[in-house]
């Protein structure tokens, strides 16, 4: 039997939409999702969202829109893994200036073929960097952490560099800066490929391979620039970088290895460390198919990524609303325990004491009507005319009387819940949260206002229910010689008397003023008749009592449980997961261009150890 509950229920799989419809919805769900409740993951489940939203801004769109377009590398890498000296040896001068300060704070650097600007000048990737034009021979080096630069990206027109390809120098991965740490994550995210820079003696180290899982869990080209290798060191180094590759996912990783060496006339790499690199790129820049390729392999992995990430995204939406719906709970249990509280000083005689009663024993002269209760119906009848008309006490003095003892009780139990709600709130991290600085525990200002208000509204609904049951001839008649406002007096006061309705002769609440009120409108109207509009009137009053309770509780707690998605859309994210994982075969909604075809081979140098010639070229 399939699950009805909208926490578990499964997602029906969204059929009919291209993968680029499925990423668009992910990404305006993302834009109303808050994840606002301290659950345990919440603060790793927000850290996520803005990965994702990052991941879906800086590269899924970009690339489902523009398969043709420049691929874009990025150079990442530790604190002094010689990211700027390699980028600089790319393009021949200096471009990027390095420090001897380390970590270094840097503006990230995009250099691109000058014929490729338009690709990167507008937004299509990276959206939430601002572009800054920086001319090749005015090398980008180290800025304040509080200048600004951080916010933006320097563009770089690079001739030296082939078309169709571009180069990010992105800031140090392990950063002590949180601000460096978070843009260089999000370039690497936004990245075709990745140039990894490491050294001999650090190649090991825990941040570079965390990374690294990321790549190959984007299924991401990757190749790796192993720097600073002693003299015959690489034998040893290398094969054991490449166990390490493997291990961690990137088998087909290239490594390309730089040995120790010193600068040559130009403060440069000698241009023979580097060429193996550069003419991999120059071939891959050049050719549209491949690049292609590498686009679409790049782009699948990080859809199946981004499908995991829904996922968990939907699953920390789902801890949300359970947390919503865990503490809205102990709002509705509150207001319930809240209106049973009040419907039982309503029902069991607690209200016909003090002022009550005393006011009642005023308008009808209890002592006359108990020694004549023996007596014909009838006579009470005209006994009760005979002494209202000189009554020394008017209807309204119990009216007020009894609306005083409501008024009391509706506030107290109200007080009383909305005190329990803060504390069982208080009990759970979320609800703590939520209460920390707000001073929930007291009621609104009006609260007593509408109390009372509720008050005088119900004894408007009594004296309907009496005027209604008094349009016939008789029963108008009968009803003239006692008062409407008396017979409305003596309904409110016998609906208070008993959990049941009406009560018997045999059971006296009050002193048996209530058996007085009773017989009084048996008289006028009929057993039946009173038993039903005891019942309504009691009705009546419950709904209105549940109706200010939930709106002065709810009013001040469930605001704070709000939700932009249900469990309904949360359902429907799932659903897009499946489009997700079949990738750019899903389909786009508009032409794709590029086609699955070879990588170009790379330079025997640079190819992943043991591998052939023909299985390089099949790739």
């Amino acid at each position: 039997m399939e699950s009805t509950d909208p926490y578990t229920a499964p997602a029906e799989p969204v059929t009919g939409i291209g993968v680029d419809t499925a990423v668009r919805r992910v990404r305006a769900h993302l834009d109303a999702v808050e994840l606002p409740f301290a659950t345990p993951t919440a603060e790793a489940d927000r850290a996520e969202r803005e990965r994702t939203r990052h991941q879906i801004d800086d590269y899924v769109l970009p690339r489902l829109d523009s398969l043709d377009a420049p691929l874009l590398a990025v150079v990442g890498g530790s604190t002094g893994a010689g990211k700027s000296t390699l980028v600089n040896a790319l393009v021949g001068h200096e471009v990027s200036r390095s420090s001897a300060l380390r970590p270094t704070t840097r503006q990230p650097l995009l250099l691109h073929h000058p014929d490729d600007a338009h690709w990167f000048t507008g937004p299509r990737v990276l959206p939430d960097l601002a572009r800054v034009t920086v001319h090749r021979t005015e090398a980008a080096g180290p800025v304040e952490p509080d200048s600004g630069a951080m916010d933006t990206v320097a563009l770089v027109a690079e001739p030296f560099l082939p078309a169709g390809i571009a180069i990010v120098d992105a800031p140090d991965i392990d950063s002590v800066a949180d601000a460096n740490r978070a843009l260089s994550r999000q370039l690497l995210e936004a990245a075709d490929l990745w140039i990894f820079t490491t050294t001999a003696h650090r190649y090991a180290d825990a941040v570079p391979w965390e990374l690294l899982d990321q790549a190959a869990a984007r299924d991401i080209t990757v190749a790796v620039v192993l720097g600073r290798v002693p003299d015959g060191a690489e034998k040893d180094i290398e094969p054991d970088l490449r166990r390490m590759l493997t291990a961690h996912g990137l088998p087909d990783a290239r490594i390309h290895v730089i040995p120790e060496t010193r600068f040559d006339e130009r403060g440069l790499l000698p241009d023979e460390h580097v060429a193996g690199l550069r003419t991999w790129l120059t071939a891959l820049g050049e050719d549209a198919q491949a690049r292609g390729a590498v686009a679409r392999r790049t782009v699948d992995g990080v859809l199946a990524q981004l499908a995991g990430r829904v996922e968990q995204i939907a699953e920390a939406e789902r801890a949300q609303q359970e947390t919503a719906a865990r503490l809205a709970a102990i709002v509705a249990d509150a207001t319930e325990h809240a209106a049973e509280t009040v419907h039982r000083s309503t029902s069991d005689g607690t209200l016909l004491r003090g002022e009550v009663l005393a006011r009642w024993q005023d308008f009808v002269g209890t002592g006359e009507f108990f020694r004549g209760l023996e007596t014909a119906i009838g006579r009470v009848r005209d006994r009760v005319g005979a002494l209202v008309r000189g009554r020394p006490a008017p209807p309204e003095e119990v009216e007020d009387a009894l609306e005083t003892g409501l008024h009391a009780v509706l506030v107290e139990s109200a007080a009383s819940a909305a005190e329990q709600i803060e504390r069982r709130w208080r009990a759970e991290p979320a609800g703590r949260v939520l209460v920390t600085g707000r001073d929930l525990g007291s009621l609104p200002a009006d609260t007593s206002d509408r109390a009372a208000a509720l008050v005088r509204d119900w004894q408007s609904d009594v004296l309907a229910l009496i005027q209604e049951e008094g349009e016939g001839r008789r029963t108008r008649a009968r009803l003239a010689a006692f008062g409407v406002n008396g017979a409305a007096v003596a309904l409110m006061v016998i609906s208070f008397a008993s959990t049941g309705g009406l009560i018997g002769l045999e059971v006296g609440i009050a002193g048996g003023t209530a058996v007085v009120g009773q017989k009084l409108l048996e008289s006028i109207f009929g057993e039946d008749a009173v038993r039903r509009m005891a019942r309504s009137a009691s009705e009546l009053l419950d709904e209105r009592v549940r109706a200010l309770l939930e709106d002065v509780l709810g009013g001040r707690f469930l605001p704070l449980l709000s939700l932009e998605r249900g469990p309904e859309e949360t359902a429907a994210l799932r659903g897009l997961v499946p489009v997700l994982r079949h990738g750019v075969d899903a389909g786009l909604d508009g032409p794709v261009e590029p086609t699955r075809t070879q990588e170009p081979a790379a330079p025997a140098a640079d190819r992943p150890a043991d591998r052939t010639e023909d299985e390089e070229q099949t790739r």
